[in-house]
């Protein structure tokens, strides 16, 4: 019970962040900030922002609350406020949360206080990052010392924030496709333009994730235990994770070189229904798949890596 509820508050935690970064970020160099069909199309970005914000602060309760149980050994002293003290402000797992909580909520208050614009964007991805990135201050990625642990460390960031560029747009664009349902050509324009926009940075993001995906993984592996690896939960988590994040790419592919050409020559006809549709369906798919990915490395974070054992 106490291990289902950690997974379940690093997955709304990993969710939440990778909006709050990666969203406000695809706003700022995929939405157009003025022209035709640009108030249309900033029209939800305050509330997906507050959406992100919201959701991350929830999951940092949560948090709190099953590692305390966790640690007490009942999920009864999960309520323990002496408890939940110690475990916020004495350990490095709390700092990491805390830090977590605190960008969470001061995201929130920006998107009150601002208009959606390049200030609200660029404020909610600094924000956002900061949460992304504290991720790493307390999972496997803190683990070693000196110029190695720095390395796995710097690792382990840039590939929380390749993830949430990624997840977050997915999100932002997810929802743009579907707001583009009975909208003006002005915004079925601005969803392509956008999604055009993502194609080059998706390209950058994939790299980046493969790169330290090999990095963290030779550390957390380990040369001598690669042979071993299959035969370990942890190990076939990961396995099932890159199964889904090769269908994720697959889909990616689908949409960049298939689906949005297609949704161009529908705009030009001036009859972009059947391709808006097709567009869907597809991002619907690749954010299931995003989800899955997300719920596995929950998952995977609980585990001891074969380089531990």
């Amino acid at each position: 019970m106490i291990e289902s509820l950690v997974v379940l508050a690093r997955f709304v935690q990993y969710a939440g962040t990778a909006m709050l970064f990666g969203a406000p970020l695809f706003y700022l160099y995929g939405l157009p900030a003025d022209g035709p069909g640009a108030a249309r199309t900033n029209a939800g970005t305050r509330g997906l922002i507050v959406f992100a914000g919201l959701l991350t602060a929830i999951g940092c309760g949560l948090a709190l609350l099953a590692q305390t149980a966790m640690m007490t050994g009942a999920l009864a002293d999960a309520l323990d406020a002496q408890a939940l003290v110690m475990v916020a402000t004495g350990t490095q797992f709390g700092t990491s949360v805390v830090t977590r909580a605190s960008a969470s909520l001061a995201a929130l208050a920006v998107a009150v206080i601002l208009r959606p614009s390049t200030n609200l964007w660029r404020a909610s991805a600094a924000l956002g990052a900061v949460a992304l990135a504290s991720f790493a201050w307390s999972g496997h990625g803190a683990d070693g010392e000196g110029a190695a642990g720095l390395f796995k460390l710097a690792a382990d960031i840039l590939h929380l924030l390749a993830a949430g560029v990624w997840l977050g747009a997915l999100a932002a664009l997810l929802l743009l496709a579907l707001s583009a349902r009975r909208a003006p050509t002005a915004v079925v324009q601005a969803l392509h333009r956008a999604l055009e926009g993502f194609s080059g940075v998706g390209s950058l993001v994939v790299a980046a994730l493969v790169l330290t995906g090999l990095i963290s993984s030779w550390f957390l592996v380990g040369p001598t235990h690669i042979l071993e690896m299959a035969s370990t939960t942890w190990g076939a988590v990961l396995l099932a994770k890159l199964s889904v994040f090769v269908l994720m790419l697959s889909l990616a592919a689908l949409n960049r070189f298939v689906l949005t050409p297609r949704l161009q020559r529908a705009i030009a006809s001036l009859d972009p229904a059947s391709a808006l549709a097709a567009l869907r369906k597809s991002l619907l798919l690749e954010a299931a798949a995003g989800l899955s990915v997300l719920i596995l490395v929950s998952w995977l974070g609980t585990l001891a890596p074969p380089a531990s054992l």
